[in-house]
């Protein structure tokens, strides 16, 4: 069975046991953290995924990073994943649950490409149109990208809405080689 879809079966599982606890708001944030943590440290991911390295030794590490940080639910599926031989899969794991409890709740990630920031009100009106566009909440992740001369590209999952600049001229270039367009 691929890591995928071994890691979203421990992801549902642990959102269901959450939600029957009523914590799952907490272990959100839990998993935000581990998420985080790991994506920012490659070397306890390699700690993690070794086989040379002892499960109390893995299980020692992860309580000394997270035992004050997280809630002790979350300290006990850290303990089941290395019982169960599956720490290395505790990066997808952590991102899998978050998406789907985003799902869950309606929430769609979008990553914003943009030439500068957008004021308060260009993002508000933005992320509105977003909102009615894909009819769920929007979370945006605005990053400025100098290669972009105007406009944005929005990427929501597989999904790019690219209206920048160059790809509007792309477009008009592509009419007029066709013979498409007329200039008067």
């Amino acid at each position: 069975m691929s890591e995928y879809k071994v890691s979203k079966r421990y992801a549902i599982s642990l959102l269901e046991s959450a939600g029957e606890k009523k914590l799952v708001d907490a272990v959100y944030a839990d998993m935000e953290l581990i998420a985080s943590t790991l994506g920012a440290n490659k070397e306890l991911i390699h700690v993690l995924s070794s086989p040379v390295i002892k499960q109390g030794v893995k299980l020692t590490i992860l309580e000394e990073i997270f035992k004050s940080r997280v809630k002790p639910d979350t300290i006990v599926f850290l303990k089941f994943l290395i019982e169960k031989n599956r720490e290395n899969l505790l990066e997808n794991i952590a991102r899998i649950f978050l998406e789907l409890k985003d799902e869950q709740d309606g929430i769609v990630n979008v990553e914003v490409r943009a030439p500068e920031s957008f004021t308060g009100d260009q993002l508000e009106k933005f992320k509105g149109n977003l909102e009615k566009t894909l009819n769920k909440k929007v979370r945006l992740n605005l990053k400025i990208d100098s290669e972009i001369i105007g406009g944005f590209v929005a990427k929501v999952g597989d999904t790019v809405f690219d209206a920048s600049l160059k790809h509007q001229l792309e477009l008009l270039k592509k009419q007029l080689l066709k013979g498409g367009a007329s200039l008067n």
